[in-house]
């Protein structure tokens, strides 16, 4: 095999994946979720976060094993091709950018209010589209300085949610929790399922850089399972205390709930209330950041391997990062922020994971049989039924989606089928399958070009 692709520096240790998996979520903890609460009530919402933290706990440790036995920048992509073939691949790659691509947009405005909370006469857009530009300029510079920059936000931002619960805790009633805790009766359960992948959605991100770990067998398990145990704790934490501080339906509507719960307990212009949301922005700027670095490994692996523009695969000769793909991706978040407000981007994006989840449980099942001798540092434990739980769960998600957002989810299966379609009139199934890209050319060291003679990381 060729070695003059296009290649990314392993500079990437545990410490790193943590703040990783951790940053790519935490925005979750800070907002986003408590729409859940205005098509479920507070306790249809806790069930719903206790289902899908189930899930959670059953796809990072079964998806472990596909990342650190494939660690490829392309992620999904990667495990579905080796799995299931060019199409597989292409619908997990759609998936997976879907995820990404409107999770960003939906923290900019999330970001965007947290400043106008702030200082009102900052209008939120102007902010969304300052902290894209801001941001993919970080992430141009390398990606050893933006881990780094990764794990000193991250820790901030979880330290942030511990004094958080620290002050409001105390003001935590029951009987607020538990006013009208089922609007809507059970079946709200199901349509909170969409806010409830929020407060974990993008965790996964973290299998985007495993070309970039160092000894990433071991490095890459550990920072998946520290990241999820720490999400845990926090996500079921900050819901359940700030649905007890007052009623909760003065805070299931608003992109900054938490400065808003600190608000009504100790007084809007409490000193304490403007430093939070202040440093409240350490937690969306950890997402946002992380989700940025993400979404640009993706297209990159994708145009690599020809599925997108191979323009898109370029390297930048100083910095060693894919700098058109960070900016492909910023142009259509900055686009999106036109078009969608943040309840709509979160079901999109969540919607973009099921699938993504979906392909990714098939691709462990037909990898484990079709290649029982793969080399597995991490295997998925309690195998098949781990696995299993989590491809069954997300099938309920699915069908839920699906019954309460139709139009969303039409929108989604639209692009899919209309990349579907491009995929076959061009010839591209038939170009993948002629060149020798098969499921066991697939290396530990990432997918090979489909031209590998030509070289395009100038």
């Amino acid at each position: 095999m060729a070695t003059n692709q296009p290649e990314l520096k392993k500079v990437l240790k545990p410490v790193h994946l943590w703040a990783m998996a951790v940053g790519l979520v935490i925005s979750g903890e800070y907002f986003g979720w408590n729409y859940g609460w205005g098509v479920a009530g507070t306790l249809g919402f806790l069930v719903a976060t206790l289902v899908v933290t189930l899930f959670y706990v059953t796809f990072v440790f079964s998806f472990t094993e596909l990342t650190t036995s494939i660690p490829h920048a392309g992620g999904p992509f990667a495990y579905a091709y080796r799995a299931m073939g060019p199409v597989g691949a292409l619908v997990a790659g759609y998936a997976t950018l879907v995820e990404f691509v409107f999770a960003a947009p939906a923290i900019a405005f999330a970001l965007g209010s947290y400043v106008h909370f702030l200082y009102p006469e900052i209008p939120v857009l102007v902010t969304a589209l300052g902290c894209y530009v801001i941001f993919t300029g970080l992430n141009v510079l390398g990606v050893k300085e933006s881990a780094l920059f990764s794990v000193v936000v991250t820790t901030l931002a979880v330290l942030e949610l511990v004094v958080y619960l620290g002050i409001v805790a105390p003001a935590f009633k029951t009987e607020n929790f538990l006013l009208n805790p089922l609007p809507f009766g059970w079946w709200g359960v199901f349509a909170a399922l969409p806010f409830a992948i929020w407060l974990y959605v993008c965790i996964e991100g973290v299998a985007m850089v495993a070309e970039e770990v160092k000894d990433s067998k071991k490095a890459i398990a550990q920072g998946y399972i520290s990241g999820i145990l720490t999400l845990l704790v926090l996500a079921l934490a900050v819901m359940i205390v700030t649905g007890g501080i007052t009623n909760w339906q003065n805070l299931a509507a608003i992109d900054y709930p938490l400065p808003a719960a600190i608000g009504l307990v100790l007084g809007k212009n409490n000193p304490v209330t403007q430093l939070f949301a202040g440093i409240g922005l350490f937690g969306l700027i950890a997402s946002f950041h992380g989700i940025i670095l993400t979404y640009s490994r993706q297209l990159f692996a994708l145009a690599r391997s020809r599925y997108l523009p191979v323009a898109l695969s370029r390297i930048h000769p100083r910095f060693k990062t894919p700098h058109v793909a960070l900016l492909a991706g910023a142009g259509f978040g900055m686009l999106a922020l036109f078009f969608l407000d943040t309840s709509k981007l979160v079901i999109l994006s969540t919607f973009g994971a099921v699938v993504m989840y979906l392909v990714s449980m098939v691709s462990l099942f037909i990898l484990r049989k079709k290649e029982p001798h793969l080399s597995r540092p991490f295997k998925a434990p309690f195998y098949p039924y781990f696995p299993a739980v989590a491809f069954l769960l997300a099938v309920v998600a699915a069908l839920a989606f699906l019954y309460y957002y139709i139009w969303l989810c039409c929108l989604f299966l639209a692009g899919l089928l209309f990349t579907l379609i491009i995929f076959f009139l061009t010839g591209s199934h038939k170009k993948l399958s002629s060149h020798d890209v098969t499921i066991k050319s697939i290396s530990a060291a990432g997918l090979p070009l489909i031209n590998p003679t030509s070289n395009h990381s100038e």
